[in-house]
């Protein structure tokens, strides 16, 4: 009886180690995506059109400056 007691507690030590395992495989896969998206943004960043980079609100969107009549 106190074998099974033992295999049972090996069982849930077996099971929370997969668990850390595969945890660690995804998060490394995550990474991995995460990096390789931060990649194609520099990289188009760079080749997008560089007066569209402008500070300003040339792109039409809301304009979040406190002074605004000072242009």
């Amino acid at each position: 009886m106190v074998m099974s007691g033992k295999t049972g507690k090996s069982g849930k030590a077996d099971a929370r180690a997969a668990r850390k395992a595969r945890l660690a495989v995804a998060l490394r896969e995550n990474l991995k995506r995460r990096k390789q998206q931060a990649r194609q943004r520099a990289v188009a960043d760079k080749t997008a059109d560089p007066s569209s980079q402008d500070a300003g609100t040339a792109g039409g969107g809301p304009d979040f400056r406190r002074n605004r009549g000072g242009e």
